[in-house]
């Protein structure tokens, strides 16, 4: 597959914490436009590092990551959600003394075409109905699984091009899981939507396209090539 093709390539990135532990220790891998990929391994590996990485949250020690194909290292975590790069991050992070409304306005403050931003939401609260039932209600008086279906939503609303998404199941039950998994699918035929997604849930890596095990934070083995 030409280099064209990818959306996603980082070649022998090393992340240290406290510029002392190396925690990322050589990882490389591609991401061809459309694919959904899960990043899977054991605690401790580096699979939330590998994401905090890519979505500019930590700097890279050494290594490349290229982004359509431009090299992203010193790009702000804000300039790369406006080239399309959005992060939905493990647990809530959302806005609790904002409504469930305003955190899905602001996941799209980056966009330009304002006028379908309304057609969005509503497409996305059709997606996840208790989102939509909810919409005036304060975000931090949800519940966990709730919160963090609002924070998957707000990134969606955004219209990325590449989705990273760590632990979007976690907190949820079979069926709200389900329907996030429903909801990424879906965002992948329709949109070709690209997702690297962290993830517990086998029953969920084995319906995507490819798996990443990302061992130690200096290997991996791959899946469904």
């Amino acid at each position: 597959m030409s280099n064209e093709e990818m959306i996603l390539k980082i070649n022998n990135i090393e992340v240290k914490y406290h510029e002392v532990i190396l925690v990322l220790k050589g990882v490389s891998l591609s991401v061809p436009k459309g694919e959904i990929v899960a990043l899977l391994g054991a605690n401790g590996a580096g699979k939330t590092t590998t994401l905090n990485t890519l979505a500019g949250l930590l700097p890279p020690a050494a290594g490349d990551i290229r982004y359509q194909g431009a090299r992203i290292n010193t790009l702000a975590a804000h300039q790369r959600v406006r080239r399309g790069l959005a992060l939905v991050p493990e647990g809530r992070g959302i806005f609790t003394r904002l409504s469930v409304a305003e955190n899905l306005r602001m996941g799209a403050y980056a966009r330009r075409d304002t006028h379908a931003i309304a057609a969005d939401l509503e497409r996305v609260c059709a997606l996840l109905p208790r989102i939509g039932e909810r919409l005036e209600q304060l975000a931090g008086t949800l519940s966990g699984g709730e919160q963090q279906r609002v924070g998957i939503a707000r990134a969606v609303v955004n219209k990325p091009l590449l989705l990273l998404a760590d632990e979007p199941t976690g907190n949820l039950d079979p069926k709200s899981g389900g329907r996030v998994q429903e909801l990424i699918l879906e965002l992948n035929r329709e949109r070709g939507l690209t997702s690297v997604i962290v993830t517990h849930n086998l029953e969920m890596a084995r319906v995507l396209d490819r798996q990443i095990t990302l061992l130690d934070g200096k290997a991996l083995i791959l899946q469904g090539e």
